[in-house]
């Protein structure tokens, strides 16, 4: 029972940076309904001005990670302004989209190699007092002290903190959407985007806005990431997982992406604790295929005649 309750808390913990991933995916599809491949680049980018910040420049965690999200998603609108608006203003074909997706992605990456080399980078070692002021006592835990809450169960301040805060951007996120004017076009958008643009919504500078967002989530991915792992160019390839989570959900559907990720990061965490690690990506990938075969939309999408 300890082996099981402590793979879920981390199952729980991963799937939440999945869910800021598959979120992003699923935000571009619902308006311009291909997959951006490129999504791993931005949180390469993310990942990377983080450490940057905190490293050359002695910034703080926070600072430091406010820079990563913007800076994530400056590059993701630049993309979709150099990449896949001269695409979209000549052909209705996302194929092309998709294709030139992949392309950004391998240029990121490649910049990235040539820019900072390949070798792995770790970031600095983030205390509790750098997140919060607290006690002397506890200022000096680092985040990835384990705490036993249970016989033979532990969990990290880190793991807590990134569902945390994992929740409270999905939250901002879906308050984005019901309540403010930009939301509403979005998801007015998501229905019929050529309708919406008849109806005087600014498809260009709405577009932009969804990758801003979608490029902000990843970067926070990015940062999660590299402090959980390490950070390397070729880090933006875990992004994979989150479409498969992101496609298990149902490609569109923000909260089909949530659900796809919390059960992708459990089976995963469940598989490497009780099968063996070299099992994980057999049961992800497998989960896809046989989502693909019984309910190819997802659980919570749409059929649509276009999907790519």
């Amino acid at each position: 029972m300890a082996t099981f309750t402590q793979q879920v808390i981390n199952g729980l913990s991963l799937g939440s940076i999945y869910a800021l991933i598959a979120v992003g995916y699923s935000l571009v599809y619902s308006i311009l309904l291909f997959s951006n491949f490129a999504h791993g680049g931005f949180l390469v980018v993310g990942g990377y001005i983080c450490y940057g910040m905190m490293m050359q420049l002695g910034m703080g965690i926070w600072v430091a990670g406010a820079g990563a999200i913007a800076g994530a998603g400056v590059v993701a609108v630049i993309t979709e302004r150099l990449a896949y608006k001269p695409i979209r203003e000549r052909t209705s074909l996302t194929l092309y989209l998709l294709i030139a997706s992949m392309g950004v992605s391998i240029v990121i990456e490649n910049i990235f190699v040539i820019i900072v080399g390949g070798r792995f980078r770790a970031l600095p070692p983030v205390r509790f007092g750098d997140l919060f002021p607290v006690y002397e006592s506890l200022s000096q835990m680092s985040l990835q002290t384990p705490i036993n809450i249970a016989q033979g169960v532990t969990i990290s301040m880190f793991d807590m903190i990134t569902f945390v805060i994992a929740i409270v951007f999905l939250i901002g996120l879906q308050l984005f959407l019901q309540k403010t004017k930009w939301g509403l076009a979005i998801r007015a958008a998501a229905c019929d985007l050529r309708t919406a643009g008849l109806m005087g919504v600014n498809v260009s500078l709405l577009i932009g806005i969804v990758f801003l967002v979608a490029g902000g989530l990843a970067g926070v991915s990015g940062i999660f990431l590299a402090m959980r792992y390490t950070l390397f160019p070729q880090l933006g390839g875990i992004t994979i997982k989150a479409f498969v989570a992101a496609v298990i959900g149902g490609l569109g559907s923000l909260p089909g992406a949530v659900v796809g990720s919390l059960i992708l990061g459990l089976a995963e965490m469940l598989s490497a604790g009780f099968i063996s690690s070299q099992m994980r990506d057999i049961v992800v990938f497998s989960l896809l295929v046989l989502t693909l075969l019984v309910r190819p939309a997802g659980l919570f999408g749409k059929q649509v005649s276009d999907k790519v």
